[in-house]
């Protein structure tokens, strides 16, 4: 019998997921299992990259099984990913050199500040799209060569490996140290800030200045061909389909014309809108991005903002001050109270990301009286990440030059209604959710199935979307710029913490 199934391998900043999907996008089945936060110091946050890829083949194993599948009824397999997210192995043994450096970490602040006072930052944005932070993989694998005992020797023996979460995946997947193959694609190389946006190739100049061996980075291709075939579980599946876990979600939404935009609510939140094949510099604090290539045609781009702390904010309110048991539990909370009480919590645990990109702040809660429980905390964690998508609309409204008719949303949170109405509430559009919520793995498969002819076209995937719900802006026009101009004061609250 012939293949029937495409799957993906959605690995996550708090949990790894492998899904099965049929010809029509519709889950056939899944699979997930979370893996540690690891906080070895204020603003450090890793994860261990052989925790991840045993995560991996967890699920792989008890999504075949929960589906009575085999690897033979898989025809493709997408991967998708934590971005930024760095990773260094040894090329003979294929042990990691030092835990992963989560995408949220401090610790290069340093480093991007030096830079910075060098002059670095300008032409560094002309030529990759990002602003100087510490979010980016290029400044997390210098710290490793710079901080870890015998990382650079062996860079510069060839021994050494880098790659974000989708390349150390899909290495362990293609055989290791057994031949697996090193390579990533376009979206997750283009936010590494060693890609130069026009070229999709290693920039030397950005490597020499950064101090990374070429040798050690993979090779850069599309988000949607064959790079090679699985063997174990999954043997001799092909890997089909890469892409970054926003830009995944992006095509999981089928946004595929210039101006249509989504954001996903997920451990951060990120919106993206895309801009066809014009990478548009950004002069509000946006990142200029690649969205995403489909096998030989030419790279789409897209505009992004990054917001560090949504549903990771819940979860500090569950695990950190244990107000709630489970995430979910949050709504109930916030709903025993009509508002916040007057009080605004500005999440910038790692600084703040757009438009903002101060790495130097830290997070606030302002405009506490004796009147305030938890239920207005809890309120104040969900308003916090509607207002910082609304700083995000602004710029990206003024950056685009294309006004937002409405909100396509997808990820975790979108399943809390108190959140989708305050959002229409204080952007002044529709928020539409899909019959679909979890789009990333959804479009690592669209990626892989296009690549096997599984979909001939991205129109073939447009007819797959539907909406499930609709939400319209109630709250009054005066109202809603009054509180607007309340939060941004309280974000101004959070500038140049940390002290030089």
């Amino acid at each position: 019998m012939a293949p029937r199934y495409i799957a993906a391998i959605d690995q996550g900043t708090t949990s790894t997921r492998f899904m099965v999907f049929d010809h029509t996008g519709r889950i056939v089945t899944t699979a997930q299992k979370e893996h540690r936060q690891i906080y070895p110091r204020p603003g450090w946050v890793e994860h261990d990259p052989q925790e991840i890829w045993s995560r991996a083949q967890e699920v792989v194993a008890a999504g075949l099984q929960q589906g009575c599948l085999t690897s033979r009824d898989i025809i493709a397999l997408g991967v998708t990913n934590q971005r930024e997210t760095t990773v260094v192995w040894d090329r003979k043994t294929g042990t990691p050199l030092c835990n992963a450096i989560v995408w949220q970490d401090t610790r290069t602040l340093d480093l991007c500040k030096r830079l910075t006072a060098q002059g670095a930052e300008s032409w560094l944005r002309s030529r990759v799209g990002l602003p100087l932070a510490t979010y980016f993989s290029g400044p997390k694998l210098t710290w490793i060569l710079e901080n870890v005992p015998g990382a650079r020797a062996k860079a510069e023996r060839g021994d050494a490996l880098f790659g974000t979460v989708d390349t150390w995946l899909i290495w362990n997947l293609t055989g290791g140290v057994h031949g697996g193959v090193h390579v990533t694609d376009v979206t997750n190389a283009s936010r590494t800030m060693l890609m130069d946006l026009q070229t999709l190739e290693w920039d030397e100049e950005i490597l020499a200045l950064f101090g990374i061996p070429r040798a050690m980075l993979p090779e850069v291709h599309s988000s949607s061909e064959t790079y090679g075939l699985c063997d174990g579980q999954l043997a001799h599946v092909p890997i089909a389909g890469d892409l970054g876990d926003q830009q995944a979600a992006l095509v999981g939404q089928t946004c595929f014309s210039p101006g249509e935009a989504k954001n996903t609510y997920g451990t951060g939140c990120f919106l993206l809108m895309n801009t066809g094949q014009q990478a548009v510099p950004s002069s509000a604090g946006l990142l200029t991005t690649v969205a995403y290539q489909l096998g030989r045609t030419p790279p789409i781009y897209a505009l992004e903002g990054s917001i560090a702390m949504a549903g990771a904010l819940v979860q500090w309110l569950r695990d950190n001050l244990g107000l709630i048991e489970q995430s979910g539990d949050i709504e109930a909370l916030a709903r025993t109270v009509s508002d916040s009480g007057g009080i605004f919590l500005v999440p910038a645990f790692s600084g703040l990301f757009a438009p903002y990109w101060k790495n130097d702040a830290r997070g606030v809660i302002v405009g506490l009286t004796g009147y305030v429980n938890k239920g207005h905390v809890a309120r104040a964690v969900l308003e916090a990440t509607a207002w910082q998508t609304r700083e995000v609309v602004d710029a990206m409204n003024i950056d685009a030059g294309i006004p937002l008719k409405a909100m396509n949303v997808d990820g975790g949170m979108v399943g809390n209604e108190l959140l989708m109405q305050f959002q229409a509430d204080i952007l002044g559009v529709p928020v539409v959710r899909p019959t679909y919520t979890e789009t990333t793995a959804l479009g690592a498969a669209y990626a892989a199935g296009l690549t096997v002819g599984v979909w001939r076209t991205v129109g073939d995937l447009q007819k797959h979307w539907k909406k499930d719900k609709e939400w319209a802006p109630q709250m009054d026009p005066l109202v809603r710029e009054k509180r607007y101009r309340d939060w941004k004061r309280a974000v101004t609250r959070t500038f140049a913490w940390i002290e030089e």
